[in-house]
């Protein structure tokens, strides 16, 4: 039987939504395949109408994890080109956050970008002096609200050619913000939900949508927690652009970047030649891990 490739775009109770020539297939898969993720691209062969198995995973360009138990990780979405991390004033903004998603994106080899979403809120000067030094360590910065709908079409123009996903805490809009790139959101699901007889597929799995403008948001409740499982504390170092020239000067290869005799880092940020912000943030990750 021929295998055909496909694109997964949900992981629904017993199944796994595949998308083939614009229909929706509801497929399992081999035991000995390692877990699906949603982005996936697929080898899949027909077994009824609108089921399938899926053979094979095609090689992917990146893949998202997140820690799930026995210290054990799960892939949460691939192939994504760009994550965009939003934040907002209101909850207070947290850079915390913001640089362990970043640090996870360096590691991973994914392109990451800031949404500041609520941007008719005003932002204190000291929030405008940390957006400043993302902005010059080269992360593009936009700034949009769901509620008055401003920095909606840049973004939009932005997300045309890619696959892209939004990571944030809870409470800073990455839902209204999702709804208002996706107006026909709650179709789309439910279209998935009754061609694969599952009810809505209310999980916090991913979900792949099409933009009505081109490109692809994969859509995923559960991402809030993407941790730092699996990172060392060398990479966690490395996750930090603006520590990367100078890792290498430090005096010792197992360089914490503490109170480590010959740090060129902690030197460069005492400098100011690295964000002393950053860095304390990068302490305090470092202390979480």
């Amino acid at each position: 039987m021929e295998a055909l490739e496909g694109l997964v775009i949900a992981h629904l109770g017993q199944g796994i939504a595949v998308e083939y020539d614009n229909k929706i297939v509801l497929c399992q898969t081999l035991r000995r395949l390692e877990t699906v993720a949603t982005g996936d691209r697929v080898l899949w062969t027909q077994s009824a109408p609108d089921q399938g198995r899926i053979e094979a995973i095609l090689p992917r360009r990146s893949l998202l994890a997140r820690p799930s138990r026995n210290d054990k990780v799960r892939p949460v979405a691939a192939n994504i080109d760009t994550i965009f991390v939003v934040f907002a004033v209101e909850p207070a903004c947290d850079f915390l956050l913001v640089d362990q998603y970043l640090a996870i994106c360096e590691n991973c080899h994914i392109n990451a970008a800031l949404i500041l979403n609520k941007s008719d809120l005003p932002a204190s000067d000291s929030i405008e002096q940390e957006l400043q030094d993302y902005i010059k360590l080269g992360y593009a910065l936009y700034r949009a609200s769901a509620t008055s709908a401003t920095g909606l079409d840049e973004l939009k123009q932005v997300l045309k050619n890619q696959v892209s996903i939004l990571a944030g805490q809870s409470g800073v809009g990455k839902s209204s913000l999702t709804n208002a790139l996706i107006p026909d959101k709650d179709l789309k699901t439910n279209t998935v939900s009754a061609i694969t007889k599952h009810g809505r597929h209310t999980t916090t799995a991913a979900t792949l949508y099409h933009l009505p403008d081109g490109g692809d948001l994969i859509d995923s409740p559960g991402v809030a927690i993407f941790g730092l499982a699996g990172l060392s504390e060398a990479d966690l170092a490395y996750g930090y652009r603006d520590f990367q020239p100078f890792i290498n000067n430090c005096q010792f290869n197992d360089c914490r970047h503490l109170q480590d005799k010959g740090c060129a880092v902690r030197v460069a940020a005492e400098n100011g030649d690295i964000s002393m912000t950053r860095y304390q943030r990068f302490l305090k990750l470092r202390e979480k891990m």
